[in-house]
């Protein structure tokens, strides 16, 4: 299959490729290193390509790794950075929140029933606790979280 794409489409498309190999390498499941191998083995054959195609001036080549990588040293970050941050950031807090109100709704019913409700029934039980920490995390970040060890812990 032969594709034929602008200078930007390549850009685009090579930004595209990276997120989603930044996006896999967090997948620790095992039997996942073998797709891990095929993300970054199109993403180096893109990278080759576009240096080839005169975009070299977003690419420097690794030598310890033998592979052409999007430089770090731009003026201005690649978008597909932007959004991996952002993903990241945003995964954090809407993890904390849900952790945080499913151990609530756990203290408050009881672990075995908590244990017996779905993962919806979860979700719509805690819908106002996640708000809550949601509202909390947004104007205090984790300014008012605090660690309490069990006293034999120290």
């Amino acid at each position: 299959m032969h594709l034929r794409l602008s200078d930007q489409e390549l850009a685009t498309l090579i930004e595209m490729v990276s997120l989603a190999a930044d996006v896999a390498v967090w997948n620790r499941k095992d039997g996942a290193q073998h797709q891990l191998d095929d993300f970054e083995h199109l993403e180096a054959k893109l990278l080759a390509k576009a240096a080839h195609a005169g975009l070299g001036d977003l690419l420097e080549f690794d030598n310890e790794r033998q592979r052409y990588q999007l430089r770090q040293d731009l003026p201005q970050p690649f978008f597909f950075q932007e959004c991996y941050d952002e993903f990241r950031n945003e995964s954090f807090w809407d993890e904390l929140a849900i952790r945080l109100a499913d151990r609530d709704l756990a203290k408050a019913i009881g672990p075995k029933q908590w244990e017996a409700l779905s993962e919806d029934e979860r979700r719509e039980r805690t819908k106002d606790i996640e708000h809550r920490y949601w509202q909390e995390f947004t104007k205090r970040g984790v300014d008012h979280v605090i660690m309490l060890h069990p006293r034999e812990e120290g």
